[in-house]
């Protein structure tokens, strides 16, 4: 296979996996990165617009005024908001960020009428750029469904990946292949003396034996901060625990939580490397979170030989909500990704169950989905409609009532789809 081969079979594969998600990674170690990129901004079946990152794109103050500029020279009518905002606003974007976002995903409403990517190259010229990053981690989440941001650069972005691929909101790809295992390059050993199970209350073992002395809830939360991402920045886990205190009492605070950390494991787990901070390389480890993702890759993108048993590990591993017990925001935002992949886990568990006719057991599960998460419309649609399969009409009628009681304290209505299907259920 030549070059210009592979690097077609390269793009549509790329085309075809982004359909999945709002925020694609090219993986920085991708041959292929580069010409990909080229290849979406010539393709004209595609609406792209590309903004590469600036040496002064060093904090969010830069970069808002870089792409706003460079984006209204694509598209006529970009910038008109945001050029409305107040120079107090612009001056501090952090301080009122939620502002800032709302103003700017209005302007990506209107960039297209079908959908669209945005191009961010040159990404890692904002590794140490911890606003930035937060931004576009936020703006992934936020922005229209119908837009695709694409990154591109010589470093692996520090954002929460495992939590987003779980939500089915990012996905990374090399050389248009879906990175499945080793995500952070710091793989999980199997026979690790250290165990860090995040899914539930939060359990850290050594050597078999459970760690509960830690002189406070802050150095073992730590640790969970730190396996989240590739690597993090000081000020960064500062504005995470400490956002209230001044930046020099918060690194004392910090240095203090990190000493507590080291002694509780007997070790230093979290080393300094130039200005970020990252799990020791040499000290192995098993984190659940990582084993969790890849079996979920492997069922959404894998070939496996028996599906079934692959999502019944995934549903195995979840031992409750991620780090159950704690409120803090990054940990709520984690905590409705994982959340959301072990309903999707149910939801094919219950769909092969009733495929084998084992229908018990199909309605035994799509109670414990909806138990996890009771918003969910098409799941109360399969459950419905397996009351109504297995005759159990009274069952079905109680749990649609219940449901509409619920969606109108929520005033949230019902689907068509859910009314029509009662309608057959009460005829």
């Amino acid at each position: 296979m030549n070059g210009n081969e592979q690097l077609s079979i390269a793009y549509e594969r790329f085309l075809h996996y982004s359909g999945d998600a709002k925020l694609i990674l090219l993986h920085p170690e991708s041959r292929l990165r580069s010409l990909i990129l080229a290849g979406l901004l010539a393709d004209k079946n595609v609406a792209a617009f590309y903004y590469a990152l600036d040496v002064d794109d060093i904090n969010l103050r830069n970069f808002l005024p870089g792409i706003v500029g460079g984006l209204s020279r694509q598209h006529v009518t970009f910038g008109r908001q945001m050029n409305l905002l107040s120079a107090h606003l612009l001056a501090d974007p952090n301080k009122h960020l939620d502002t800032i976002l709302r103003t700017f995903i209005a302007e990506l409403a209107e960039m297209a009428d079908g959908q669209f990517w945005l191009v961010l190259d040159e990404f890692d010229r904002a590794d140490l750029a911890d606003d930035v990053q937060r931004f576009v981690e936020r703006l992934s989440q936020l922005a229209p469904e119908r837009c695709k941001i694409v990154l591109n650069g010589r470093t692996l972005p520090r954002m929460p990946w495992l939590s987003m691929i779980a939500d089915k909101r990012a996905l990374i790809l090399r050389d248009g292949q879906i990175v499945r295992e080793d995500i952070y390059r710091n793989r999980n050993a199997e026979g690790a003396s250290l165990k860090v199970l995040s899914l539930g209350p939060g359990y850290i073992f050594l050597d078999d034996y459970l760690i509960d002395s830690w002189e406070g809830h802050l150095p073992r939360l730590l640790l969970f901060f730190a396996m989240d991402r590739p690597e993090v920045t000081r000020n960064q886990i500062c504005k995470t625990f400490w956002p209230k205190l001044h930046i020099d009492q918060a690194v004392n605070v910090f240095h203090v939580t990190k000493r507590r950390l080291h002694k509780a494991l007997g070790m230093d787990v979290l080393t300094h490397d130039g200005a970020y901070y990252r799990i020791a390389r040499d000290k192995p480890f098993y984190f659940d979170a990582f084993e969790f993702v890849e079996a979920l890759l492997a069922c959404r993108y894998g070939d496996p030989v028996d599906p079934f048993e692959l999502w019944q590990r995934v549903a195995k591993l979840y031992r409750g909500p991620f780090l159950q017990g704690h409120s803090d925001q990054w940990i709520l935002e984690r905590r409705e990704a994982y959340q959301k992949a072990y309903v999707e886990a149910l939801e094919n568990i219950a769909d092969i169950w009733e495929a084998r006719a084992s229908y018990e057991l199909a309605l035994h599960t799509l109670t414990r989905a909806i138990d996890t998460d009771f918003t969910r419309d098409e799941i109360h649609f399969k459950l419905l409609k397996l009351y109504l399969r297995l005759g159990r009409r009274a069952e079905a009628v109680a749990h649609f009532r219940e449901l509409e009681r619920w969606a109108k304290s929520k005033k949230t209505p019902l689907s068509g789809q859910i009314r029509q299907l009662y309608g057959d259920i009460t005829a």
